[in-house]
Formats: C-alpha cells, structure tokens, sequence
C-alpha cells in the first residue's frame, strides 16, 4: 500500500507579470509579459507532493465559487492529487499578484479570499495518512487544530512557517518537522544570532532550513546534515521552496532517510527554478531523477565542507 500525504492550506490564482526590476515604494514599472497560473503554498507543495511519486497525495483547500478556481482545480486533479474542497460563496478564491524580475527576483502580494474559510471542522478523516503538510496562509487556529487532531491521531505533522510570523509553543509541540528560510527561522525563533542558536532554540525533533542557492541543513537527533544546493541559472523562484517542502515530504511518506531526501527536495527545486510560473514549474519524478543520475551534476564534498563552514556548524 502507497503511502499518503494529506496537504491542508492554500490555493490561489497567480498573476504573474515580468519586468526589468521589481518596483520600489512609489516607482512605476512597465511590464512585459502578463500570464496566471494556479500557486499558493498548500497547492504548489501538494503538486510537488505528488510529482515526486511513491506518496498519493491528498489536499483540503478552500476555495470561492468564482471562475478563478476552475485552473487550480485542474491543475491538482492534472497532478493526481485526491481534493477535499470547502466551497465559499461569500469569498473569491484566494490570489496572488506576483512581479517577476529579470534576475528571477520577485515580489508577491497575495489576497487570501476564500482561504480564510478553511476552519478546524474541515479537516477530513485521517486514516491511513501518514504525513500532514502544513502552511501559514491558512488561519492559524485551523494550522494548530489540524496539527493537534494529527498528532493525536500518530499522524506525523510537517509544517512550512510561511508566511512567517511568532508561532505559539502549543502549535510548535505538536509538530515533528518544522521547515523555514532564514528569514523566517529568525521570526519564529526571536531573532537569533546566528543558525546554530536558532536551531537550538526551537523544541521541535527535526528542523530544515533553506539557504537559498547555499542549499539547505537540518538539524535532527542532535545531529546536522547539511545539503548543498544544485547549480542552475534561475529563471523565477516563485514555488522553489514549496517544490523543496513536497518533494521533502513525500519521499520521508515512503521511508526515504533524510539525507536522500534532502538531495532529490534540492533537485527538485533547482529545476522548478528554471521555468516560469508556480506548479508549471514543478518537476515530474523522472525529471529529477534524471538529475540525480547524472553524477557530473551532483554537489561533491568540497560543497558540502563549504556549506559546512559557511554555517559555521
């Protein structure tokens, strides 16, 4: 029997438009190519989710009843991912309005709409998941609801602090993986000094931080592992970070250790970097295990000892 993910969290519509740079407070900018695409974090990480292969892919969404939801729905079911869809009449579908630069920069404003519906009650039956994948474009009393009734259920809880704000202890005990940037890892953790005190910090059994092109580490057991980041030439970074977290997931749902599974969620994201718009960009399975077998691609241990000293680990 296939092991199952269920991702409970966002969905939108982006739209997406290129320009030579992202504006400043104030400044005018004029753009070039005008495209949507359905994103949001829950949705992008159950897309990566389910490209990875080896994990059926569940999501509970909430969506309006507006023509804005009818490519998300399509893209999810395109991808094999099983929808436990909240209809919300009263709010549009959540959206995303996202400014792509040139040098793959980009910046996002996003309008939840119907995200804010996905209350505590929504959360499906959790037999026979053993992964839940969690966000922070939901509302937050539903993040902790569902982590609790998880936990409680031996569901293992994975959560991605994005968009990062101070999380409650009672959300964090819950949890058996926590996954952030930089950025957000000093939020969650009260502005650290440095890597190594905030992965102390936080009393959760395994946290993952991404470093951008540096790669990612994880501190897990009293022990770091670190990846370095796969070398490409970006094209937009929109949904690199949800490929990371789906494709993290996924492969921990069919037992992979965390070292693997840390190289294919790179992998993964180093591809996603490379095309243009949020779940058109995430990699398929062979894709990235194309990647993967091509030896001369692969970061070497002068990499991992850089990224090690880098972090000062």
């Amino acid at each position: 029997m296939s092991s199952t993910v269920l991702v409970a969290g966002s969905a939108n519509l982006d739209f997406v438009v290129r320009a030579a740079h992202v504006p400043a407070p104030g400044e005018t900018v004029l753009g070039r190519e005008f495209r949507t695409f359905p994103g949001g974090k829950g949705a992008n990480q159950a897309v990566a989710c389910a490209r990875a292969g080896g994990a059926a892919t569940q999501m509970l969404l909430a969506l309006g009843t507006d023509d804005f939801a009818k490519p998300i729905e399509a893209s999810l079911s395109d991808a094999g991912v099983l929808l436990h869809a909240v209809r919300d009449a009263q709010l549009p579908t959540g959206t995303a309005f996202i400014c792509l630069s040139d040098d793959a920069e980009n910046a996002i404003t996003v309008a939840p709409g119907a995200n804010m519906a996905l209350l505590p009650e929504h959360l499906p039956a959790l037999d026979g998941v053993q992964w839940l994948l969690l966000q922070l474009e939901s509302p937050l009393a539903s993040v902790q609801a569902y982590a609790t009734a998880a936990r409680a259920a031996g569901v293992k809880v994975a959560l991605n602090a994005a968009p990062a704000q101070v999380l409650p202890a009672e959300l964090l005990a819950q949890l058996d993986m926590l996954i952030v940037n930089e950025g957000e890892l000093a939020v969650v953790a009260g502005n650290p000094p440095d890597l190594a005190t905030g992965l102390a910090q936080l009393d959760v059994p395994c946290v993952i931080v991404t470093l951008g092109a540096r790669g990612s580490l994880a501190r897990i057991d009293g022990q770091i592992l670190v990846q370095p980041a796969f070398s490409i030439s970006p094209l937009d970074t929109t949904a690199a970070g949800d490929t990371f977290c789906g494709t993290l997931v996924a492969l921990l749902a069919r037992d992979e250790p965390l070292q693997q599974a840390l190289l294919a969620a790179s992998a993964a994201s180093a591809l996603a970097c490379t095309r243009l718009g949020a779940q058109s960009s995430i990699p398929e399975h062979a894709e990235v295990q194309a990647l993967l077998a091509d030896a001369s691609r692969l970061p070497g241990t002068d990499a991992h000892a850089a990224l090690a000293a880098w972090c000062a680990l």
